[in-house]
């Protein structure tokens, strides 16, 4: 019996683009891993950096966040305000050994269903490679830290 870790992606998919991306993929039968679950947001720039924190507290591996090509978001500046949050986030998640590789930000535009595709399928073979997240063993983000106990 093969006892292979398969990771889990939370994906936070552009109403606009990405989630169509998605559509597209499945309706042209692209395969690529079943590991991500998909999460509908208007747009990539609504991706709160909760929302991901969340994600690895309720037991995801990695997070995935797609948006438009930048230049040609629905909402103007949606996406770059996306890639600045990522940016910083990836920085305090390193503070809080947490590898940086576990979030990634996708650009795919609704007719680009193989990008989106290849995204998954190299963020899963990544996330594979670094194992399961080990939340528990790391220090416990939003979780109140025991008191010291004096002797």
């Amino acid at each position: 019996m093969n006892t292979r870790y398969e990771p889990v992606i939370v994906g936070f998919l552009c109403n606009w683009c990405s989630y169509r991306a998605a559509d597209l993929a499945g309706m042209a039968r692209i395969k690529y891993a079943p590991n991500m679950r998909a999460i509908r947001v208007m747009c990539s720039g609504r991706v709160d950096p909760q929302f991901v924190l969340k994600a690895f507290r309720e037991g995801a591996d990695g997070v995935m966040i797609a948006g438009c090509h930048p230049g040609a978001c629905h909402y103007v500046e949606g996406n770059i305000k996306a890639l600045r949050r990522v940016t910083l986030l990836r920085a305090l998640l390193k503070q809080w050994g947490i590898e940086p590789e576990r979030t990634r930000i996708v650009w795919a535009s609704a007719s680009e269903g193989s990008v989106l595709a290849d995204a998954v399928n190299h963020m899963t073979e990544q996330l594979c490679a670094l194992g399961p997240l080990k939340w528990k063993q790391n220090q416990c983000i939003g979780q109140p830290r025991p008191l010291p106990v004096e002797v």
